[in-house]
């Protein structure tokens, strides 16, 4: 039996066998299994059934013209061996997901009929805009139920990659304040590029400062705290609070942020975070991908600032475990 184009009543002889072994669709009371376009594509390709009529690909496609995209997401995920319930199914169990979610995977060796979702995934097209707010919201939302909040972005050729969210909140070693009270004394510096040159003798502010023969120079942003400016830019804000919560500041231009953030004094170790401006951080998910990508080949973790009313978080995309890492088969 043939439904409309966004979904396909099956009641052929695999029906249950696809729900009882890899929950697959959603079973009707007479035994037949109601599959969206998604998963049609997926069991046409992946268990061998026909596909409703010759004409229905044509069909699905002009009703959802992202449906080859979204089925690159589900078959990412399916074929390892995950099962996938959509959103659109999950009234079926006992679980609460997020709106925002597209689907909750639970891994090879359980069913949603008899456990919990390990994660809860979003997809998103290469050129789709980033909203780092409400994508910081719904990591929140989801971590709180104990889940990953993971997200598969798409590329032009149908390629899929794999990226955890979470909330992260980065901090260092120094005492609180310290930093800014000794910023806010700073007399006597001299203009210098973007920012201003400062005497070394005596400098005690080892969170900030790039040293040079001629002082220590602070950029723009440090120097909007050195001269009290009210109210003070976005970027002087989060330095603030980065400082507050004991990191030390270096610039972060090589690896494509405003600053790399060390937990230690300078020396110790490697800056584990790369903190970018909002006013500066990618546009889409194509930017975001390539900026988390090159943060995780220098193993740093990036940031991207999200504002919460007087506060600041930091939301991080990151790329996973190799074993989380959900990718495209091969083509056909």
């Amino acid at each position: 039996m043939v439904g409309i184009a966004s979904s396909w009543i099956y009641d052929g002889s695999a029906a249950e066998r696809l729900w009882q072994k890899s929950a697959i669709g959603r079973p009707l009371n007479d035994g037949s299994l109601e599959l969206s376009p998604v998963e049609t594509i997926f069991v046409h390709h992946h268990r061998n059934l026909d596909l409703p009529t010759g004409d229905w690909m044509i069909n699905a496609l002009s009703e959802n013209s992202l449906l080859l995209q979204e089925y690159s997401v589900l078959e990412a995920l399916r074929v390892p061996g995950n099962k996938i319930v959509l959103m659109r199914n999950m009234e079926l169990f006992p679980h609460n997901i997020q709106p925002q979610s597209w689907a909750a995977r639970w891994p090879s060796n359980t069913h949603p009929r008899n456990s919990e979702a390990i994660a809860e995934v979003r997809w998103f097209h290469e050129s789709d805009k980033l909203d780092a707010t409400e994508l910081h919201n719904w990591a929140i939302e989801v971590r709180k139920s104990a889940r990953i909040p993971e997200v598969l972005v798409v590329d032009e050729e149908l390629s899929v990659v794999t990226y955890h969210l979470s909330d992260e909140s980065p901090s260092g070693s120094f005492q609180s304040n310290q930093a800014l009270e000794s910023l806010a004394s700073l007399s006597g510096g001299i203009s210098s590029a973007d920012g201003m040159l400062f005497t070394s003798k005596n400098w005690d502010i080892e969170q900030l400062g790039v040293p040079t023969e001629a002082g220590i120079h602070l950029d723009s942003i440090a120097c909007e705290i050195v001269q009290g400016l009210t109210p003070l830019s976005e970027g002087a804000m989060i330095l603030s609070d980065l400082l507050n919560r004991g990191l030390v500041m270096r610039p972060g231009f090589k690896y494509g942020s405003r600053w790399r953030c060390y937990d230690k004094p300078l020396g110790e170790d490697h800056a584990p975070f790369l903190v970018v401006l909002p006013e500066d951080a990618p546009r889409d998910w194509a930017g975001a991908c390539l900026a988390s990508r090159l943060a995780s080949g220098v193993n740093k973790i990036w940031l991207h600032p999200v504002r919460q009313g007087d506060s600041w978080n930091y939301l991080a995309i990151t790329r996973p475990p190799a074993d989380l890492r959900w990718s495209n088969p091969s083509k056909r």
